[in-house]
């Protein structure tokens, strides 16, 4: 039998069995509708108002309000008379009333009202009772058609799960399978179905493109290997070191230049595992540690400069892993297939950033002096022993006093960028105290907050354990931190510097300072730290080398520094540094 014809069957058979289990649950379904219905309709509606008529007779029914509910009740009641016997009881209780209308204060009118009421709630009461044992044999009946049914449909559509994909599962798992050999490049592969279903001529198909791919492979051998050959003269003339692996760590390929400098021959490397060669080349060990332990270095993909000895000098280069993955044709999944090792030599930039960072300390280191002199000289001029100055000359000096003091202020950066730079960040860590961190930063910030009428509020617990830091570089960081929140603050503002103790992995003091200006775009936040940037359309001058400096310094003393910031409401700087160990 065809497959159509197989899955035609199978599903029209469960197509009839869901429609006659819906058609028996439905007709059931309805029957028990009907039956409480008779229920809520006939009897309970009669007892809600015979209910409602007994409240309105315990009220005083010589007022419009009991006589209107007494009334209103009693015309729905006749208008709701559905059993036997009820249509006597409810005329005897309409006589009864209109006699209390016309003698409300004759007290048997009363007794009889309530009988009437009794007698009519009795009979409604009974027929409740009655109707709900019909309802219940309605449902009895309902849950054995149900089952019956229930059990033969599931009987036939088992059956159908069993066999019916059994018998297409099957040939198309031979198929699948001979299709990966196909896939693995095992062209000889071949299929054979005894069906006259599709699966037959599939089978068919199957094995006579299996046969032009076996054919077609065998005539594109030679092609191949002159792509091949391409490819690795092409590699070969790189003048960047470049080592190919395949996705097992195995070496495929390794130009001319990787090998100048690793010491290696080709054929001691191709077709060898990367970690084995690792065992005795320091610089192979080097350049594979990614691959061998990524869990150690996915979080910083930014690598170091590496030195190695090249070209008759000491040279930097550049390194980067790529991984190749491909998507196979036909599938949707990437498959990783190799790596491959790009080494780029950034040693003439590695020089020209040696010679910048030499020129700046040489001449930062060469202004120092001359600007120290000048401000000597300046307070020289403003004592009034050396002489008296007018108001425009008292000007004049204060206007060279802030210039060289900013001077002096972008020399001493500049010192400390160089030492960053060059890697001779002199630290002395050693056991401190938070709060002499915190007095000597304010106290060194007071004057540039009242000029501003900036209050500096300090939250500081009395008890802070102490820290182990380099105070002076400390200081600095939270000095240069509120001088910043002071500058891009509203006047009659006020900047909050708080410290407490966190626990991130150990315990940790955590400084921060916050501001309530116009506060930091964005876009801005990832580059706040680099070095030379400042945020644009911002009216404060400066070097942007401040915040740079900080996080180097914070770094160096195995800290974190970090900010948050939303416009209009300010930015918050915070830093992190380890509890000294007691």
């Amino acid at each position: 039998m065809k497959i159509k014809a197989r899955l035609t069957l199978g599903v029209g058979l469960l197509f009839f069995l869901i429609i006659l289990l819906a058609g028996v649950s439905a007709k059931y379904i309805n029957a028990l509708t009907t039956d409480t219905e008779n229920i809520l309709v006939a009897n309970y509606n009669t007892l809600d108002y015979s209910r409602q008529m007994l409240l309105a007779l315990d009220e005083d029914m010589t007022t419009d309000v009991s006589i209107k509910k007494f009334s209103n009740n009693l015309r729905r009641q006749q208008n709701n008379i559905t059993e036997v016997g009820e249509r006597e009881l409810t005329e005897r209780l309409a006589n009864d009333y209109e006699k209390l209308k016309l003698n409300p204060n004759q007290e048997l009118l009363y007794v009889s009202i309530r009988k009437d009421l009794t007698d009519l709630m009795l009979i409604n009461m009974q027929a409740i009772e009655r109707k709900s044992n019909i309802a219940k044999q309605t449902a009895k009946t309902a849950n054995m058609w149900i089952a019956v049914t229930g059990t033969l449909c599931f009987l036939i559509a088992f059956s159908l799960l069993i066999n019916l994909p059994r018998s297409i599962a099957n040939p198309i798992k031979e198929i699948t399978r001979s299709i990966k050999e196909i896939a693995s490049q095992k062209y000889s592969e071949r299929v054979h179905f005894e069906s006259s279903s599709e699966f037959g001529d599939l089978a068919s198909a199957f094995n006579t493109m299996a046969e032009k791919l076996e054919e077609y492979d065998s005539s594109n051998l030679a092609k191949l290997l002159m792509e091949k050959k391409r490819i690795e003269t092409l590699i070969n003339n790189m003048h960047d070191p470049v080592i190919g692996l395949d996705e097992n760590k195995r070496i495929l390929f390794v130009n001319d230049e990787a090998l100048k400098i690793s010491g290696l021959k080709s054929n001691d490397v191709i077709g060898k595992k990367a970690q084995d060669i690792a065992v005795t080349n320091d610089l192979i060990r080097s350049l594979i540690k990614d691959l061998m332990l990524p869990e150690k270095n996915s979080e910083s993909k930014i690598n170091q400069p590496m030195k190695i000895y090249a070209d008759n000098k000491e040279s930097y280069f550049e390194k980067e892993l790529l991984n190749i993955e491909i998507t196979p044709t036909g599938e949707s999944t990437k498959q990783l297939i190799g790596h491959v090792i790009v080494l780029r030599n950034i040693t003439p930039f590695k020089e020209l950033d040696f010679a910048k960072t030499n020129f700046i300390a040489t001449v930062s280191h060469e202004l120092k002096t001359p600007i120290s002199s000048i401000l000597m000289s300046l307070k020289l001029l403003e004592d009034n022993r050396v002489g008296n100055v007018n108001e425009e000359q008292k000007l004049l000096v204060q206007n060279i006093k802030d210039d060289s003091e900013r001077l002096l202020k972008i020399t001493s950066e500049l010192l400390n960028i160089t030492q960053v730079e060059t890697g001779k960040i002199q630290l002395t860590l050693q056991q401190t105290n938070p709060k002499e961190i915190i007095q000597y930063a304010v106290e060194s910030t007071r004057a540039l907050a009242e000029q501003s009428n900036i209050k500096i509020e300090i939250k500081a617990a009395n008890n802070l354990p102490q820290i182990t830091a380099d105070s002076e570089k400390t200081s600095w960081v939270l000095t240069n931190l509120i001088t910043n929140a002071i500058r891009y603050s509203y006047e009659n503002s006020k900047v909050i510097v708080e410290v407490k103790e966190v626990v991130d992995g150990q315990p940790m003091l955590n400084f921060s300072v916050q501001d309530f200006g116009k506060g930091i775009d964005s876009k801005y936040r990832d580059k706040i730290f680099d070095r030379y940037f400042q945020v644009p359309g911002s009216s404060k001058s400066g070097t942007g080398l401040g915040l740079a400096i900080s996080k180097e310094f914070i770094n160096a003393q195995g800290g974190k520094i970090w900010m948050e910031s939303e416009l209009t409401t300010g930015s918050k700087f915070s830093f992190q540094l380890a509890v000294a160990s007691v």
